[in-house]
């Protein structure tokens, strides 16, 4: 190994991971999957109460409106200060609004959407220089099928999805330019996961994204995974 060049241990054992959106069913399975594989989870929402049930299952809790881009900021400074450093990041924060075809897809609606791509943007260019220094940076993001078949009736959350998808593959790439530049191989990547829907698939998600820190990153940066697998 060169002088300087990041240690690639693999496996998700010790490391920092921010569960964004975490009082979901989704990020209690996968604080439950992160916290039993060895790693340390901050769960971040913006009820306290909800999180209460997190803290239960072993991680620690951070209430912070992710939307909010001055809040993600001082979280982010909040863990800085304490010397954490994010080493991986999966992002739940979302939801479904949708039909009546063309002329049901309100502004109203696709504001509550857009929720989820603001709280992705904000998050992630908080702690990119986490995830570019972590010997094993992981961000992963929950798409949809819809963004292969967009249906009239879910076109707002169709449009969400693909525009988090593109984020999620701009991340990927900034992180692998960011070690090509530094002349060090990448240990960073950027994932999407694709599912119809999430109901039933929690504890899959939660294995899948677990096991993303025993895959290099080069074979996983800007790779869309489905769940369930095709």
């Amino acid at each position: 190994m060169a002088e300087g060049e990041p240690q690639q241990t693999a496996g998700v054992g010790g490391r920092l991971v921010l569960v964004a959106g975490a009082t979901s069913a989704s990020g209690a399975a996968a604080t439950r999957a992160l916290v039993g594989a060895g790693a340390r989870v901050v769960a971040v929402g913006r009820d306290e109460d909800r999180l209460g049930a997190v803290a239960a299952l072993g991680a620690r809790i951070a209430v912070c409106d992710l939307t909010d881009e001055d809040a993600v900021a001082a979280l982010a400074a909040q863990l800085h200060a304490a010397g954490d450093r994010v080493d991986g990041i999966l992002h739940l924060v979302g939801g479904w609004r949708g039909g009546g075809g063309l002329a049901g897809q309100t502004d109203a609606d696709y504001r509550v959407l857009e929720a989820g791509l603001t709280a992705l943007r904000h998050v992630s260019r908080a702690f990119v220089d986490d995830l570019a220094a972590s010997p094993r940076g992981r961000l992963a993001i929950v798409s949809s099928t819809a963004v292969t078949r967009p249906l009239a009736g879910g076109a707002n959350y169709a449009a969400v999805k693909a525009a988090s998808e593109a984020w999620a593959r701009a991340v990927g790439q900034g992180l692998a330019k960011t070690a090509r530049d530094a002349g060090l191989p990448p240990t960073a990547a950027s994932v999407i996961f694709r599912v119809k829907s999430l109901a039933g698939l929690e504890d899959a998600l939660a294995d899948a994204f677990v096991a993303l820190w025993d895959a290099d990153a080069a074979a996983i940066d800007d790779s869309v995974i489905d769940l369930p697998p095709r």
